[in-house]
């Protein structure tokens, strides 16, 4: 059988097979349509201005590493002029956030960009795993998130940058779209879809330019263009109820690969529906009507600390990331001379839609929905639309449980520390029947 040759180039032999559309492309074609893609997404939206200094959210995982290296490339090929470098958060989750840090930190030299990084125990004096040791497992993902949108905030305020992007791609929009639409949240959802969004109180917008990029071939690209990243989920992450969501994403794909696309689509669609005082509560930073204005402790859709690092449901992505590995492994010879076809896309049966069905008569009294003003945290000053903003709050239950002195001695250090015992001796106690006792 002869080999299938790239739709694109009809010259060199198709080496991947698109999930988003199962177009047949070589490896260099790949690359370039991808990149072209999200040059498309960013000219469209108009994300960047000529000068401008951005700050690139590094966590080490492939998302964030595929936008340095992509925002890298098309900064130099269609000369945006960008000042750029990474932005890292330290959450303080031992043997998972260290050992990214590392990853980030090679990044920085690879992509020669300056690295800063900003820790929860420096700005908190709580650190994630201190933090699930007083609470537990369950919950800890909205911690995180709030602390972690006030660090990245603070964090590029103190470099004096105004614009900072993250590593959201489809399946992580799609998936914000779902969790709002099982919450009943229709504002949150029309400001979570929004390709930028701005915070009044801290005068710094972000911007998603991987929001259109589906995860699967973010991995693609990362693997063919030889990429360092790092791949480990988030300890913490599996109780997270982003995954119940992820789970349905994941399901729906499988039955219609456009199904991400889809709900990205519709959830944009519905955000117009969204009257502007609730989708934007008060005036955004940037000053431009077109940017949404985020709320005190909403996660934009993020996937927190491990969003992006081999977190789909059952492990998908790190199988992805295996197979691609075992492939070149395997049969490298055939892989170098293009014989074999790599196909990520997920079978299933194809449902089309159809005609809905006349819909029910609508209610002759609207619902009228909240509007939420904006004010500044009496506590720390970040924009909130209560008096004291979510982080504060969340840390007031957090400092009102730790204890007010902690003792750490080991056993042989108890035994032969003569000051402890002479502590020990002086001491005095009440017996229940109030006799001293020495």
């Amino acid at each position: 059988m002869a080999p299938t040759p790239c739709a694109l180039c009809n010259t060199s032999r198709a080496l991947i097979i698109r999930p988003k559309n199962h177009q047949k492309l070589c490896k260099s074609c790949f690359i370039f349509l991808f990149e072209t893609e999200i040059h498309n997404t960013i000219t469209t939206s108009s994300i960047f201005r000529a000068g401008e200094r951005i700050a690139i959210g590094a966590s080490g995982g492939k998302d964030s590493t595929v936008l340095a290296s992509v925002l890298k490339t098309l900064n130099e090929r269609h000369n945006y002029g960008l000042d750029l470098l990474l932005l890292s958060i330290d959450e303080g989750i031992k043997g998972y956030r260290d050992d990214s840090l590392e990853t980030v930190k090679r990044n920085a030299v690879q992509y020669d960009m300056p690295l800063s990084i900003v820790g929860y125990d420096e700005l908190y004096g709580w650190t994630m795993d201190q933090v699930v040791s007083q609470i537990g497992k369950r919950g800890n993902c909205t911690y995180c998130g709030v602390f972690r949108r006030q660090a990245l905030d603070r964090g590029a305020a103190r470099l004096g940058i105004k614009h900072v992007v993250t590593g959201h791609n489809a399946d992580d929009v799609a998936e914000t779209v779902m969790m709002n639409l099982l919450r009943g949240d229709l504002p949150r959802l029309s400001r979570a879809t929004s390709i930028m969004t701005a915070s009044a109180a801290s005068d710094i917008k972000r911007s998603k330019p991987l929001k259109y990029a589906y995860e699967k071939e973010i991995v693609l690209y990362a693997h063919h263009k030889g990429l360092d990243y790092f791949s480990t989920e988030c300890i913490y992450s599996p109780e997270a109820f982003r995954g119940s969501a992820r789970t349905l994403i994941k399901n729906l794909e499988r039955v219609r690969p456009s199904a991400i696309l889809d709900v990205v689509k519709s959830g944009e669609d519905m955000a117009r529906l969204v009257p502007p005082e609730v989708s934007n509560p008060g005036p955004s930073a940037a000053g431009t009507k077109d940017i949404a204005v985020i709320l005190d402790g909403e996660a934009e859709g993020e996937g927190g600390c491990g969003s992006s690092n081999g977190r789909a449901s059952g492990g998908e992505m790190a199988v992805m990331e295996q197979k691609l590995r075992d492939e070149e492994t395997h049969d490298g010879k055939a892989t170098q001379n293009g014989d074999n076809e790599i196909d990520f896309t997920l079978q299933g049966q194809r449902h089309d839609r159809h005609k809905s069905t006349p819909a029910a008569k609508t209610s002759s009294k609207a619902k009228r929905l909240p509007k939420q003003q904006l004010q500044k945290c009496g506590r720390c000053g970040y924009l909130s639309s209560q008096t004291v903003c979510k982080a504060c709050m969340l840390l007031e239950g957090l400092n009102k449980n730790r204890p007010k002195t902690q003792i750490s001695v080991s056993i042989e250090e108890e035994d032969n520390s003569s000051t402890l015992t002479r502590r020990m001796e002086g001491l005095t106690t009440v017996s229940p029947e109030g006799a001293n006792v020495t």
